[in-house]
């Protein structure tokens, strides 16, 4: 080891003594030799009165030369095995051969123990490839005590001062030195002793002038022995890029550090008045270097959990990416570890660089590492902005990338996963620097993704960025900021007119509008024409390929407003499980609150109860459902989410317009059937005519209960549509219609050929017009989140205006439409019943004539009328709450509705008025 010098050979002492002949200046011996030598130059006097002058000044030239070529050998790390393999021995068997030594001389030799003899040896390299891979040298405490130095004590303060600083130029090297010894309870081969640096000690005897000076320089000793760990260790690949760069920056100044103390060697061996303060002096603005890489050092590996006692697993494992490793056979690593890496090393460089602002030389150093370090970060984001790729193999980008979503399940995709969790942002990875732009990073990246996956870039590969000058590289360019916000306008105008131009959007909603809002329904009146006796069954028993051929038949009709529509091969027919009722009453009780329909993120389909009451068995009008299939990219903004949305909207729709049909035909039941016409005579006298008279007021009370239904249902559907939908259509298309005329005005000043289309890419940025100005097409004015979040809040308005996010107003709502569906469906049993309490009817038919139909009658009216009554009271009420607390759309049905409410129990002539 480096602190027991190794012996020389008989080459050596001849390449010293030719060395001696050429160096004039030189050291005196005594402030060399160890006192052992010099008692040995005493004993042989016979030696001493022989010797002239010439060879006196050779020995001090020799003995110089001994000690420069000492320590550049036990230095050297390429002759480990030739140093170790000799023996250490004395400094007496150390100096060279001589024919005119004594013998009593050559007698005081101490012999080579022969159970010392450490070996290096190569250990298994790692994945850090300039690690080095040289064995650890043993400690010094562990050497016999032959091969100890003298005590300090013995020394003169000469001698002292000569030997500190020879072990000082070791020990800043990470080596022990002869009186400079590592604690005891320092540990080589633990990594997290040499990540947290060894502790020195200097053996007693020494001046305290001289202890106090060499202390206060030992601090270098132990940060660059730390950091030179912390090189090795960060160094390896799963720690990812930025570490690797940060480690090459560092790995620089530890290289002009160690030039500095070859230099500093170079000084002590030619310069005999070289004192140990010029050494501090020299060494003072190093060591305010290394305390500030130590420092550095020190957070990164404490945020690794590199220096605590035990590891604290983390409660929030990526379990997704761990899946994906182990998919894509690659090393999951350990679970829960924490790594410092990426952007929260970018965090702690730039906010070590923010608390050190005062200290010139500290900022300038950190504002170099930050610059390095950043490289690789700036690589890959220059790679996502540019290109929409995220080139991450060690997971240190601030955009993780969950590649096992892909595009082809958008269309089960009822969470929308694709687009809201394929590109997700890791918010402990975000650097300071893009802190206030990281939404707009995310996306441009998925903007160009889209894009590019579309093929609507084809040269956007063969940009090499890495070459290009324009391109920002570090954190402190200028044209940061600027990047970041031009890359975004470009990929938002590529994404925008890829949707509203190339697949055309506004047509596609405008279809759907169509389909899934009854607009222009012709078609689909003819279709529940021909369906009807399909769909009034039970909705397991309907056949669905039937209803699928029907609606085509009638879409093709050649006098339908739909014959026109390029998009009605996308419609489907699907016959859903579960009511619409229930279905929306799972999803809100999820919620466990009333929200808005904004909230109710996930429309998924109910799945069948397994608990409680069983489902009730719905028709195939309740069942009754239609799909579109929207191609990709148009499946971002039309997603399945979206898409259900339009869903619960069309069956709550279809089931106002089969109600409304119902109870028509019930009123046509009413006006054609003769017991409902058939008027009393008025000859009758007695019972009859009492018979006849409670019969005519039954009837009353029977047609204004269905009027006050059909009002019901018809303000309610006129207030759905007209109200609701139209308006908040309308507002949702002029939206529309300013990001279109946008991208078409950016269109005709980008023709092939211009300028503008060639400055596109290279995204020149521009300032902010004045006011009263239009946007120049350089900034992103309507963006696709925001249209995409247009289309949502569109959909959510509807669904909470129509009554379909409130449970309390879905609760009560279904029951009143469940009266009204029950009354037109018992109709021509009404008409049965009251055909049997007219003796006339009753004998001129099949029914039998029974008087206490008519009692009958009245009652079953009467439940009817009540639970209408009841509910639809209910309804207003509540509706007059919401108006007054949440929206005042309600203010307008209520109007609307309190006419269904006249004409009988507590509004309007009741039930008494026909007596």
């Amino acid at each position: 080891m480096s602190s027991l010098p190794p012996s020389r050979t008989a080459n050596f002492a001849e390449r010293r003594t030719s060395a001696a002949l050429r160096q004039k200046n030189s050291r005196p011996a005594s402030a060399v030799l160890p006192p052992l030598e010099q008692e040995n130059k005493s004993a042989s006097g016979l030696k001493r009165k022989t010797t002239t002058s010439t060879t006196t000044e050779t020995r001090r030239d020799v003995t110089s030369q001994e000690t420069l070529v000492r320590r550049t050998t036990a230095r050297s790390p390429l002759k480990p095995t030739e140093s170790n393999s000799s023996g250490p021995r004395s400094r007496d068997a150390e100096r060279p051969s001589s024919s005119g030594l004594a013998p009593a001389e050559k007698a005081t030799a101490a012999p080579v123990p022969t159970s010392w003899s450490p070996q290096a040896s190569l250990m298994t390299p790692t994945t850090a490839p300039l690690a080095s891979r040289i064995s650890v040298p043993p400690l010094a405490s562990d050497a016999p005590a032959s091969l100890r130095a003298p005590s300090l004590s013995t020394l003169s303060l000469t001698e002292q001062e000569a030997a500190i600083i020879s072990d000082l130029l070791f020990v800043f090297m990470g080596f022990e030195g002869q009186y400079i010894r590592f604690q005891s309870d320092y540990q080589p081969l633990d990594e997290k002793s040499r990540l947290s640096g060894p502790q020195f000690r200097i053996e007693p005897g020494l001046d305290p002038s001289l202890r106090d000076l060499a202390s206060s320089m030992l601090k270098i000793a132990t940060h660059y022995s730390a950091v030179e760990a912390f090189v090795e260790v960060q160094s390896r690949e799963d720690f990812g890029t930025v570490n690797h760069a940060l480690c090459a920056a560092m790995r620089k100044l530890l290289k002009d550090y160690l030039i500095l103390i070859a230099q500093l060697e170079h000084q002590t061996l030619t310069n005999e008045d070289f004192t140990l303060h010029q050494l501090n002096l020299h060494m003072k603005p190093t060591a305010h270097m290394m305390h500030q890489l130590y420092s550095v050092a020190y957070e990164i590996l404490k945020e690794n959990s590199m220096l605590d006692a035990e590891d604290d697993l983390s409660t929030s494992d990526d379990f997704e990416n761990i899946l994906e490793s182990l998919r894509e056979g690659r090393d999951a690593g350990m679970p829960g570890k924490k790594v410092c890496k990426g952007g929260l090393v970018l965090r702690h460089l730039t906010r070590r660089l923010q608390s050190m602002s005062g200290d010139p030389a500290a900022r300038q150093l950190l504002t170099n590492l930050l610059k390095e370090a950043s490289r690789p970060y700036m690589t890959m984001l220059n790679e996502w902005l540019h290109h929409g790729n995220v080139r991450d193999p060690h997971s240190e980008f601030l955009i993780r990338e969950q590649k096992s979503i892909r595009r082809e399940g958008l269309e089960q995709d009822y969470t929308d996963e694709y687009w809201e969790k394929r590109y997700t942002i890791r918010p402990e990875l975000v650097p300071p620097q893009l802190e206030a732009v990281k939404d707009k990073v995310l996306l441009a990246g998925k903007y160009l993704n889209v894009v590019r996956e579309c093929g609507g870039i084809d040269n956007i590969k063969d940009r090499n960025l890495d070459a290009r000058a324009d391109v920002p590289h570090t954190f402190d360019d200028p044209r940061f900021a600027e990047n970041v916000s031009n890359a975004y306008a470009f990929a938002n105008r590529s994404l925008m007119t890829l949707l509203l131009t190339t697949h055309a959007l506004p047509a596609r909603l405008r279809s759907l509008k169509h389909y899934f809002f009854l607009d222009r329904s012709d078609f689909f009146s003819y279709f529940l024409e021909l369906t009807h006796s399909e769909l009034k069954k039970p909705a397991k028993n309907v056949n669905t390929s039937k209803l699928q051929s029907l609606l085509d038949i009638v879409l093709r009709q050649p006098g339908s407003v739909a014959a026109e529509d390029p998009f009605k091969e996308d419609v489907k027919v699907v016959m859903n499980d579960v009511g619409l009722t229930g279905w929306l009453m799972r999803v809100v009780n999820v919620q466990g609150m009333d929200a808005d329909a904004s909230s109710l993120s996930a429309y998924t389909p109910a799945p069948t109860s397994t608990s409680g009451e069983a489902e009730k068995e719905i028709s195939g009008y309740e069942a009754l459902t239609l799909d579109y299939a929207v191609p990709f990219p148009l499946s971002l903004v039309v997603s399945r989410v979206t898409l259900t949305r339009y869903q619960l909207l069309f069956r709550y729709l279809l089931s106002l317009r089969h109600l409304e049909t119902l109870l028509t035909n019930s009123w046509t039941e009413h006006t054609k059937n003769a017991v409902w016409t058939k008027r009393a005579a008025r000859k009758r006298t007695g019972a009859d005519a009492a018979r006849d008279r409670r019969a005519e007021e039954w009837k009353r009370r029977a047609w204004c209960l269905r009027s006050r239904m059909l009002c019901f249902v018809q303000q309610l559907l006129y207030f759905c549509t007209s109200e609701v939908i139209e308006p908040n259509w309308a507002a949702f298309m002029s939206r529309l219609k300013v990001s279109e005329d946008q991208e078409e005005s950016v269109g005709v000043e980008q023709r092939p050929g211009s300028q503008k289309q060639d400055a596109a890419f290279a995204m020149s940025s521009r300032l902010a017009p004045p006011a009263g100005k239009a946007p120049v097409d350089g900034e992103a004015k309507r963006t696709v989140d925001e249209l995409m979040q247009d289309h949502v809040d569109f959909l959510a308005t509807c669904l909470k205006e129509c009554m379909l996010t409130n449970s309390k107003l879905l609760r009560i709502n279904s029951k009143v439409m469940a009266t009204c569906t029950m009354f037109a469906n018992y109709t021509s049993s009404l008409s049965r019943y009251l055909a049997a309490a007219d003796p006339e009817s009753a004998g001129s038919g099949s029914t039998a004539y029974d008087p206490a139909k008519l009692d009958k009658l009245f009652s079953i009216l009467q439940q009817y009328e009540d639970h209408f009554s009841r509910h639809l009271k209910i309804l207003l009420d509540a509706l007059n709450y919401l108006a007054a607390t949440e929206t005042v759309v309600f203010l307008g049905l209520c109007a609307r509705l309190s006419m269904a409410n006249e004409g009988g129990p507590g509004g309007g002539p009741g039930p008494g008025a026909y007596g």
